[in-house]
């Protein structure tokens, strides 16, 4: 009981930021992908060498009368699909650093996004439609990872090498077009008897100008939650969810659309198994998101499947 009741009170304070009215990033876009951490966060990687990788799908649309900056286009009616294929290598060495196990990643995605607004660009708006195929920027990612008991804890940094596909004159891009910084971190409660786990991951991000549009979106904050229960040794299911929220407005917008500030909310299902490779543990996980109190961004839905493979030995 005791661990529903924290679960409880975890995802009531969810729904209460997830409401909360702060009214966005430049286009809709920002560089924190929410939902991209969900159970067992912080439980340190049981190998040196690992291969996270992350099939990712989304879609959403904004109002027909709702105002989006993408790049140089001032956009109305924004309908947007995005797939990737996120490859995290990932070194964890068995070495301690204050008192954590380290582990450096480094994320790379080819991906595709097709995107169609009535653009206002012109005296008379008109359907524009386009599409892309390519590759994102680069996240390295830094993490330390702390155990007790029950208790993990995970401490991170990441940013955005913006390296990728992108043109501010499109709809469709797999790059931001600019650099950021994520500092943030994370808690995970696993109580193996029980078959109980709870996770929360909090961060935020500054994010620098994008040199291309002299546009420079606010500072964001972001909320990640697993809730799982394991039915046996390899299988579990539970709840997943997210809150974003931008903290400070942009600057750079045209003076017309007033403090432009963003945010999302989203609950779903989730599933996961562990199942055997040869001497390896595969972790596979399947989780949906249904979006919610979005405000200047595109509203929808997401999938992701994660797999995990271990490359050495633990």
């Amino acid at each position: 009981m005791k661990i529903m009741t924290r679960a409880l009170s975890i995802f009531i304070l969810f729904i209460t930021f997830a409401l909360t009215p702060t009214d966005a990033d430049e286009g809709g876009v920002s560089f924190w992908l929410p939902g991209q951490y969900g159970s067992f966060a912080a439980i340190a990687p049981t190998s040196e060498w690992s291969l996270p990788m992350q099939t990712y799908y989304y879609s959403g649309s904004a109002e027909s009368t709702r105002a989006l900056t993408r790049g140089n286009l001032l956009s109305f009616g924004l309908d947007t699909n995005f797939a990737a294929q996120f490859f995290v290598p990932t070194y964890s060495p068995d070495k301690q650093i204050l008192g954590a196990r380290p582990g450096l990643s480094l994320t790379l995605l080819p991906g595709y996004a097709e995107t169609s607004a009535k653009a206002a660009a012109e005296l008379f708006p008109q359907k524009q439609s386009d599409s892309i195929t390519g590759f994102g920027d680069l996240y390295p990612t830094f993490q330390l990872f702390w155990n007790h008991d029950m208790h993990n804890w995970m401490a991170y940094i990441t940013g955005n090498i913006p390296v990728g596909s992108y043109n501010p004159n499109r709809l469709s891009n797999l790059g931001i077009g600019h650099g950021a910084v994520d500092i943030g971190g994370g808690y995970t409660y696993m109580d193996t008897k029980s078959g109980w786990e709870l996770s929360a991951t909090a961060g935020f991000t500054y994010n620098l100008e994008n040199s291309d549009t002299q546009y420079q979106s606010g500072i964001d904050s972001h909320l990640d939650l697993g809730l799982s229960r394991s039915l046996t040794e390899q299988f579990f299911v539970g709840l997943v969810g997210y809150a974003y929220v931008q903290l400070t407005p942009d600057s750079g917008q045209p003076p017309a659309l007033g403090d432009f500030k963003s945010r999302t909310s989203a609950v779903g299902p989730q599933l996961g198994y562990t199942f055997k490779a040869g001497s390896r543990s595969i972790f596979l996980n399947l989780r949906g998101y249904g979006e919610f109190s979005t405000k200047h961004r595109p509203e929808g839905g997401d999938i992701f499947i994660t797999i995990n493979i271990p490359l050495s030995r633990s």
